[in-house]
């Protein structure tokens, strides 16, 4: 491929696609660390110091997107690769600090090293950490952005890593043969490749399979904001082998990959949480399908859309055959950048979730060898680096011991209780799949055993040991002890616990003279007022049961309502009395003063309300 030299240090070639996207996600939010890659390797013994940085400046050597940074030409994003550079190794000395502070110290520093951001357009995008505990323990730290290299890259720099230490901690030169080809030659292939005919087709097959994609609104525990933090944590988990061991066997019976069930799982799990039919899950893709680029460190993973039609409440057996059609179909297309897909079905832009989909899902199958040092003794060194580019990710991994998973997720959306519930139902859902895969998706079981228990038992244990006394016998008693707090209030009216005792029971009893006892019914009419608690209590007081009228019910409803109740005393508001015409024969109890307050009110005179048949005292 032709190069055009800057200068005698640098050359010029082609960004790929997935390149371009995250300068344009860089320039977007300068200065997040969100697309940094991390990872931190536990060492004991005696460690080499000569020979790492050795082993780095020569991996660095042989990959020249290790060396690479990007710059903006004619509209155009290039990368630059740097002929030869030299990486430096911090040494970080944690010794000082007293012996039980110093892997947390090593902890914090890893996060705050993890996220600090990188210029894409200045910085050696590749640095090293190293922190000494002690004279045989050190901790290696390895921040990369995503911009150069994915989670194949990191298999293949562990690869050589091992490889490239062994043979300089012993003198020896280095046994690896140089790469027939550069990642730049890659992204200068995918340029040429990837247009007319084979682009069309490809975004032919996107374009139908994405039409008229839904947003999945997943419940969360707080509103989303209008524009990313990408603030996360990160929550383990583990599958029993059990459960790995039936859900591979069932796979196998089933015709499909693991990794197809999961999907299917997972997309159930949405489905049961959304109520929505149309769930769309992004999923990452290796992407290398050519065995001259499996040995390159780069950026070559792409994000494939996974979109399936869960309506008419299928059993899980038959959405298996769903998925398995539309994760195929996604395999044979899969050529066409994420990049390129975003840029032909431009979405509404959106700066509060990514586009496309918002929770992914992954089994991660990336050949990773486990990384022997000579005079070292190795183990993983786990950190939270604390962000997330999505709402919801679900990374898992088989082991010896069955399934491993990692669940990385926002914190601006989701609580670690809510993930750990979310997990927990996640694994009762995958026991119920392979327990019966002929359930309907809605039958399938998501609560766990806990969960269950207080759902159905504990959440009605309602019984209680109520006194036993009449709810106007109850509020006396609050009167008695709280005689001067508000009781009721309304708009600018408010009663006393006292003041509301001392007209109910005035109410009650000029309703005993009119022979309210047990049994008999009141009718009530009145307008939302404190006058409503004034009649309610009355009635009870003087023993009998209030029976509620609207009065914005029609006059014929209320009269049928009264005829049916075989009401004889209604209490009423004068702006609502009724006539006898209107309302029948009986005793209209209706004050010429609304605030039944003093006695007189509640005993009007024949001048007042006409003869005895049309009383209104209230």
């Amino acid at each position: 491929m032709n190069t055009n030299p800057v200068s005698n240090a640098e050359f010029v070639f082609p960004a790929s696609f997935a390149q371009q996207r995250l300068w344009f996600l860089h320039a977007l939010a300068p200065g997040n660390p969100f697309y940094n890659i991390s990872a931190a390797i536990r060492l004991h013994g005696h460690l080499n110091i000569t020979a790492l940085e050795q082993t780095f400046n020569e991996i660095v050597r042989r990959h020249e997107v290790l060396r690479t940074r990007f710059e903006m030409s004619e509209g155009q994003l290039h990368q630059v690769v740097v002929e030869s550079v030299s990486v430096p190794l911090a040494i970080v000395d944690l010794r000082t600090l007293p012996a039980s502070d110093r892997e947390a110290a090593a902890r914090q520093q890893a996060i705050a090293l993890s996220q600090r951001p990188f210029d894409l357009s200045a910085d050696l995008l590749l640095r090293l950490t190293i922190f000494q505990l002690d004279a045989l323990e050190y901790i290696l730290l390895l921040n990369l952005h995503h911009i150069i290299a994915d989670g194949w890259s990191i298999g293949v720099l562990v690869r050589e890593l091992g490889t490239l230490y062994t043979a300089f901690s012993s003198n020896k030169s280095s046994p690896l043969a140089d790469l027939p080809i550069q990642y730049a030659d890659f992204a200068h292939w995918q340029q040429e490749w990837l247009q007319g005919e084979v682009l069309e087709s490809q975004l032919s097959y996107w374009r139908s399979q994405l039409a008229d994609l839904a947003v999945l609104n997943l419940p969360t525990d707080r509103a989303r904001s209008p524009i990313q933090s990408y603030k996360g944590a990160t929550h383990n988990f583990q599958l029993s082998k059990n459960l790995t061991q039936f859900l591979e066997a069932f796979s196998q019976q089933a015709g499909v990959t693991l990794f197809m069930t999961l999907l299917a799982a997972f997309q159930t799990l949405l489905h049961r949480y959304t109520g929505q039919e149309d769930i769309a899950v992004g999923s990452p893709i290796a992407n290398r399908n050519r065995p001259e680029i499996e040995p390159l460190i780069g950026f070559f993973v792409n994000s494939l859309v996974l979109r399936t039609d869960l309506s008419g409440n299928p059993t899980f057996w038959e959405l298996l055959g769903r998925v398995r059609e539309v994760t195929l179909g996604a395999y044979a297309h899969q050529d066409l950048p994420f990049e390129k897909l975003v840029e032909e079905l431009r979405p509404e832009r959106d700066l509060s979730r990514h586009p496309l989909f918002s929770v992914a899902i992954a089994l991660q199958n990336t050949p990773i060898t486990a990384l022997e040092l000579p005079g070292l003794a190795l183990s993983q060194f786990e950190f939270d680096r604390g962000t997330s580019r999505l709402d919801l990710e679900f990374h898992l991994w088989q082991t010896p011991a069955g399934l491993q998973g990692q669940i990385i997720y926002s914190t601006d959306l989701f609580d670690r209780s809510t993930i750990v519930r979310m997990l927990g139902h996640f694994q009762t859902l995958l026991a119920g799949i392979v327990a019966d895969p002929h359930r309907r998706l809605a039958d399938l079981p998501i609560l766990t055993v806990v969960e269950r228990q207080q759902l159905l038992v504990e959440w009605n244990l309602t019984q209680q040991d109520y006194p036993l006394q009449c709810i106007h016998q109850l509020f006396e008693a609050q009167a008695d002890k709280t005689p001067n707090a508000i009781a009721v209030v309304y708009k600018d009216e408010q009663l006393t616990y006292q003041e509301l005792n001392y007209r109910s029971n005035q109410l009650a009893s000029y309703l005993q003279t009119l022979g309210v006892a047990p049994e008999v019914k009141v009718g009530i009419c009145v307008e939302r007022s404190f006058l409503m608690m004034v009649g309610i209590l009355g009635i009870l007081k003087a023993g009998g049961a209030y029976v509620p009228l609207d009065p914005a019910y029609p006059s014929e409803r209320l009269k049928f309502m009264l005829e049916d109740a075989q009401i004889t005393i209604l209490l009423t508001q004068q702006s609502l009395a009724p006539s006898s015409e209107d309302w029948g024969d009986r005793q209209s109890l209706a004050p010429s003063s609304e605030d039944w307050g003093d006695r007189q009110s509640l005993a009007p005179s024949s001048e007042d309300w006409g003869d005895r048949q049309s009383l209104a005292p209230f």
